[in-house]
């Protein structure tokens, strides 16, 4: 690729450029060793689990419904229960369902979309630091006698740490692998971020990416965050140097239209804001962006410091203006993690300008946290693996017992495999980085991004049977099987979204949780309850058994049966 050229004037005379950039730290990551990095972390957990609590299964269970006819493209129902808003990837992974069904099973075919969905954000990252690394007020200073970085290499350079840092980001590791409408949210915002940092140089697809990003994101469920990336979008372009970027203002705007009239359409505004009424909520707030972008983040702001005189340049002031909106819109309502995921990618491409102006003392640091924290994990995921397979040391495996009883542990040669490669690959890149190899810029994120990659493929290896039977509904559905007849009816008012679409998929029972009990006509109920406390239910109903689907969950599920003449 050819970096294009702009004319973005030039920062005052007494801010001078802060990056100094030889052309031996301007090299790239070769290919591989991205496109490796890269499916180390997508494809680890795509197979060979079943949707998990919370909302992955309880958007697969809208999915499947939709797939298999069950319920309106428009109006999509999980036993009686309206979906929310975000129509867009429910539709995604029913097509998917649709047209992978009849070679693969449900769960695989809903979650390969939205795998493509995160390769998608990688990519747009990549794309958006290059663009925004070309232009003039990025670019690193010349050197009195040359030798500085070439303008084309420093961009990949930054766009590699870009895509490094984004994996690297805590945050992203769970919620990117679920099969979820904010991961649908998080690609539309990559693509609206794309759109500003191309719009100097890629009009054309760059109106194209804009036109289609905010709409999607308010059909995803986000219709305010959509509309508040518009305006902060039109700003930015409004005020920048090129003039071609100040005539894209009128697109950012028509884009934001856009997205209100999709909003409207599929009735997607809705209130979402959480309330402070004590200093600790406010606190938590502080501490979920401090893990979950760790270590973006303290990146990100030693970019803002040492580019401090050079905000209203695009490659600072465009990622500053979409990470500002995610960040109002996680502390607005109450600290959602899912809202704060969609700021990762702009978090990422700021902390990627760190990149020329970090202190060796500070990749110092990064580098021997990196080894010690991911290697200690590492090396707890094995102990447990050997644990559960040889029995030695002892205590491991009890513990797997007694958090998921019931679960028998099982060997995959491929899984023992990846994860020896995958161990085998950390410990060569601890030797790499630790060795002499000081120049690439994107040296400081290459162990924090394999760290993480390592870990995500250790537990989808070793360690996925045990969490899939800890974090699945089919244990709790097999065991409730045994008390209510293979496609009978089920009431369940109250209970939870996610184990309503396990019954109806894992158990194939026909499940009704609009319906008031005492209009129900259903012979079996469920009701959710706790070990200290039990519901009443009235007479009519008699109880056969009360399941928990884990030992240290308080949640316990009541099985009932209609009582003999009781309708």
């Amino acid at each position: 690729m050819l970096c294009p050229h702009g004319n973005e004037t030039a920062p005052d005379v007494n801010s001078p450029n802060p990056a100094l950039v030889s052309q031996r730290a301007a090299q790239r990551l070769p290919r591989l060793a991205l496109l490796l990095f890269c499916a180390a972390y997508v494809l680890p957990g795509l197979f060979g689990r079943d949707p998990w609590k919370g909302a992955d299964v309880s958007a697969f269970g809208y999915m499947l419904n939709i797939a298999q006819g069950k319920t309106p493209w428009l109006a999509p129902t999980v036993a009686g229960l309206a979906a929310d808003s975000a129509l867009l990837p429910y539709w995604l992974g029913a097509s998917f369902i649709q047209l992978l069904g009849p070679w693969i099973e449900p769960a695989l075919a809903a979650r390969i979309p939205f795998a493509l969905l995160l390769v998608l954000v990688l990519a747009l990252t990549w794309y958006t630091t290059f663009h925004l690394a070309c232009t003039e007020a990025a670019q690193p200073l010349p050197f009195a006698f040359g030798g500085e970085a070439h303008t084309i290499d420093y961009a990949r350079a930054i766009a590699d740490g870009a895509v490094l840092a984004l994996i690297a980001t805590l945050g992203l590791l769970q919620l990117g692998h679920e099969t979820t409408p904010e991961l649908g949210q998080l690609a539309s915002v990559a693509l609206f971020l794309y759109a500003l940092a191309a719009s100097p140089f890629r009009a054309r697809q760059s109106k194209l990416a804009l036109l289609v990003s905010l709409p999607a994101l308010a059909a995803s469920g986000a219709p305010s965050i959509a509309l508040g990336l518009a305006v902060a979008g039109a700003l930015i372009c409004r005020n920048s140097s090129y003039p071609q970027v100040r005539g894209f203002a009128p697109w950012v705007l028509a884009a934001g239209a856009g997205a209100v009239a999709v909003a409207s359409t599929l009735g997607a505004w809705g209130w979402r804001l959480g309330e402070y009424t004590q200093a600790l909520q406010l606190w938590s707030v502080m501490r979920l962006i401090g893990w979950f972008t760790w270590p973006a983040l303290p990146l990100a702001a030693w970019t803002l410091w040492r580019w401090r005189h050079h905000l209203l340049n695009r490659h600072i002031a465009v990622p500053l203006g979409t990470l500002g909106v995610c960040l109002v819109a996680c502390i607005a309502m109450g600290g959602s993690d899912r809202a704060l995921m969609l700021g990762l990618p702009a978090l990422a491409v700021l902390a990627a300008f760190s990149l020329p102006t970090l202190r060796r003392s500070t990749a110092a640091a990064i580098d021997w946290f990196s080894v010690f924290f991911f290697s200690l994990c590492a090396i707890a995921i094995w102990v447990i693996y050997l644990s559960m397979q040889t029995g030695v040391p002892a205590k491991p495996a009890a513990n797997v017992a007694r958090l998921a009883p019931g679960f028998t542990p099982s060997f995959s040669l491929l899984a023992l495999v990846l994860a020896v490669v995958g161990t085998l690959a950390w410990v060569w890149l601890v030797q790499w980085r630790t060795g002499r190899n000081r120049h690439p810029l994107w040296k400081s994120l290459v162990l924090p991004a394999s760290g993480v990659a390592l870990c995500w493929l250790l537990l989808m290896t070793l360690l996925l049977p045990p969490l899939d039977y800890a974090r699945s509904y089919r244990p709790l559905v097999q065991r409730i099987a045994q008390h209510v007849p293979a496609g009978s009816c089920i009431a369940a008012p109250g209970v939870v979204r996610g184990q309503l679409a396990a019954l109806q998929y894992h158990g194939g029972f026909s499940v009704d949780a609009a319906t008031p009990i005492e209009q129900s006509r259903c012979d079996y109920l469920l009701q959710m309850e706790t070990r200290q406390h039990t519901s009443s239910v009235g007479p009519g109903w008699q109880l056969l058994a009360r399941e928990k689907r884990n030992n240290n969950e308080d949640e316990v599920t009541a099985v009932y049966r209609r009582a003999v003449g009781a309708r």
